[in-house]
């Protein structure tokens, strides 16, 4: 019996995009011999007019499924919704905004089994982007490595493909703020990664604002890693060692010469240290807190409003 995959495509203002994507991504298939398939298109809360074209797309094809999401939660809620409604062997994350090179599947399908768990791709040619975004990678990459455990040469972007298995798993997480790339590192490090191009956008822009990139960091590396906690508790350490020190040193100096001059701005400068270290402790601990209690009172990671196409919402 020939293995099926499912497809999900987070969709937020794509109106102009997704049907001709998932058309591409459909022929890409029945070319590549694959017929068993089914996609998975959810409306993140789209401002324009992406949830009636999606509506339209799953009244015209017996093996695509649309779901609309009643506010908007985000790319990894919105992908976290997806995981819910797939019935495929193997699952596949992709984008609604065409630059996602979905010949690879092929070579992610003889990957996989190969016998990894998880197939992600490393965008290589990514064309030209803002400084924010190019920062943003590679800061996101880094803190990966230092705060998630992630393998130095292992970059996890949003197109891969992962065995049930992984999914399932990943389901389990009922919490507020998912991080897909901590979900995968917390199930599996049986990973393969493969170099592909980028393709241009087809339209529009990307849905990531500095504001939501910053939220995105935040929500994957306190749901997903003690670490910060630590290194405000390490820093707090060194600058009250630091504090102790110097004002070990001054009292020193003073009683070997008179003419030492205990003035306001050392004072001052310890001071503005601590407090803007206690500062920092205080909010990487208020971040905790915040999602501890976001935790408690079982805020939703996504609300699924209306489903339409293949199984109707079963």
């Amino acid at each position: 019996m020939e293995e099926k995959l499912s497809v999900v495509i987070p969709c937020y203002n794509s109106e102009k995009n997704i049907e001709s994507v998932l058309n591409r991504d459909m022929q890409i298939f029945n070319d590549a011999g694959i017929h068993n398939y089914e996609f998975i298109l959810v409306n993140d809360c789209s401002r324009d007019d992406t949830w009636n074209v999606l509506k339209q797309i799953a009244d015209r094809y017996d093996n695509v499924m649309s779901v609309n999401l009643a506010k908007n939660c985000g790319q990894h809620g919105a992908i976290m919704a997806g995981f819910h409604y797939v019935t495929g062997d193997y699952i596949v994350v992709s984008d609604d905004d065409g630059q996602t090179q979905m010949e690879m599947v092929t070579i992610l399908l003889k990957k996989i089994r190969e016998g990894y768990d998880v197939v992600s791709t490393e965008w290589v040619n990514r064309g030209k982007r803002s400084f924010i975004r190019r920062m943003g990678t590679r800061l996101t990459h880094k803190l990966n490595n230092i705060l998630m455990d992630n393998p130095e040469n292992l970059d996890i972007s949003i197109f891969f493909m992962a065995r049930r298995f992984v999914i399932e798993e990943m389901k389990k997480y009922r919490n507020a703020y998912p991080y897909i790339n901590g979900l995968i590192l917390r199930t599996t490090h049986n990973i393969a990664v493969v170099e592909v191009d980028q393709l241009p956008r087809k339209s529009g822009t990307s849905g990531y604002s500095f504001k939501k990139l910053v939220s995105l960091w935040l929500n994957g590396f306190t749901a997903f890693s003690i670490i910060p906690l630590r290194i405000a508790s390490f820093a707090g350490v060194i600058s009250a060692f630091a504090g102790f020190a110097y004002g070990i040193y001054i009292i020193i100096r003073k009683l070997l010469s008179d003419n030492v001059a205990l003035g306001w701005s050392s004072t001052n400068a310890i001071i503005l240290f601590m407090f803007g270290i206690t500062l920092c402790v205080l909010g990487m601990i208020g971040e905790y807190l915040g999602r501890i209690y976001m935790c408690i009172n079982s805020s939703p990671q996504y609300i699924v409003k209306e489903t339409l196409g293949v199984k109707q919402g079963e």
